[in-house]
């Protein structure tokens, strides 16, 4: 369960306030947060996941207040209970793909199973990959391989800036439905935000910023 209220946030004293609106989610619903750049969408994700500090409000996930949290108790709970999908690409490239989901797995104090893992590549389109470097991958194949790295850990929460954005339709409806199976195995909440309108009609709960 997800609950926001009141969330503001300024970066510099000189530039304008974010406002948002307020979120409650229960276990299992989703939410598309919808708008232009530069409107906060990637601000409020961040909020959200804990990577920045509101300066009015509070995040609240699994009745956990986040903001309570000192940065230590805050990098184990994201750890844990957060999936994370950036707009940009994160993956270790020093590692193969294989290797970078077990990487995951062992930050999350979860165990290795290498059947979980194969599958979720399957789904993924990247089994064929699985040995190969970061730096041999696509843009499209990062990008499946950041949602990858972001449900590998069953996570509560699921939250994705823009993941989409470099997939074609193929892809794309693969991308959400895996994320929506993902949350509804896990009763877990999926909040994405994007400005591509394809993957509207997958969200019953939307908000335009």
């Amino acid at each position: 369960m997800i609950h926001t209220n009141q969330l503001t946030f300024q970066y510099n004293k000189n530039e304008p306030v974010f406002s948002f609106p307020n979120i409650t989610l229960n276990p299992q619903e989703n939410l598309l947060v919808l708008g232009k750049s530069g409107i906060g969408k990637t601000t409020l994700l961040h909020l959200l996941a804990g990577l920045l500090k509101p300066a009015s409000g509070n995040v609240s996930i699994n009745d956990t207040d986040i903001n309570h949290l000192n940065s230590g108790q805050l990098d184990v709970f994201r750890g844990k209970h957060i999936g994370l999908v950036f707009q940009k690409k994160h993956a270790i490239p020093a590692l193969n793909v294989f290797e970078n989901l077990q990487a995951r797995l062992f930050f999350s104090k979860k165990k290795v199973k290498t059947e979980v893992i194969d599958e979720l590549l399957k789904q993924l389109d990247l089994y064929n990959v699985k040995y190969s470097k970061i730096n041999k991958l696509s843009e499209g194949q990062l990008q499946r391989l950041g949602i990858a790295s972001a449900v590998i850990h069953q996570p509560k929460v699921i939250l994705a800036d823009e993941p989409t954005s470099s997939l074609d339709d193929k892809n794309c409806n693969i991308v959400i439905k895996l994320l929506i199976e993902q949350t509804q195995k896990n009763k877990a909440n999926l909040i994405v935000i994007t400005h591509d309108a394809r993957i509207k009609p997958f969200f019953q709960n939307t908000i335009a910023l």
